[in-house]
């Protein structure tokens, strides 16, 4: 968050769900130079589900409640839809992120190396029905839109071919 916060240049707003850390971590980051708000959905039981039903069912939301916590955000903007709907976009380009599943990083490193693989995509070479660009090119990052390839030979750059040297395994013949 203090990351974010070094590269802003405006006070922003954010939105935030009820998770008690990021009321710190927000603090910590901005100290009072943003407008901060939290957002918290109430579920309701479905009625006449049992525990294994609601595993795969999702509970239904009846509410939302607002809490300024700093600064003055507009209420019209407070909400979490535009990172929910990055979360469902990320979780259907990434096995990794879908819930119930086997397909997990046994590594921490392996996954945030898959989740920068799939951010440098998302950025920076798939086209954007609303914008018709890659985001990257919207911004005017770059000029010409990327391609696979292009991602494999940055990737090549940063981190040349350095393989250590294999012991050949003798079976006996």
């Amino acid at each position: 968050m203090k990351d974010v916060a070094s590269r802003l240049t405006k006070k922003v707003q954010l939105t935030t769900d009820s998770h008690h850390a990021y009321l710190k971590v927000v603090d910590n980051a901005f100290e009072d130079e943003i407008d901060y708000a939290k957002l918290q959905k109430i579920y309701g039981g479905s009625e006449g589900t049992n525990d294994q039903e609601r595993k795969y069912s999702p509970v239904v939301c009846t509410g939302c409640k607002t809490k300024i916590i700093s600064g003055k955000p507009n209420e019209r903007f407070i909400s979490t839809s535009y990172v929910e709907r990055q979360n469902l976009t990320m979780r259907m380009h990434m096995r990794r992120f879908t819930r119930l599943t086997n397909a997990f990083s046994k590594k921490l490193e392996n996954h945030c190396y898959a989740s920068a693989l799939y951010f440098v995509y998302y950025n920076f070479v798939k086209i954007h029905k609303s914008l018709r660009v890659p985001p990257a090119m919207q911004a005017g990052l770059i000029k010409r839109l990327m391609s696979i390839q292009d991602i494999a030979k940055l990737v090549e750059i940063e981190a040349p071919k350095t393989r250590g040297k294999y012991k050949k395994i003798n079976n006996g013949n």
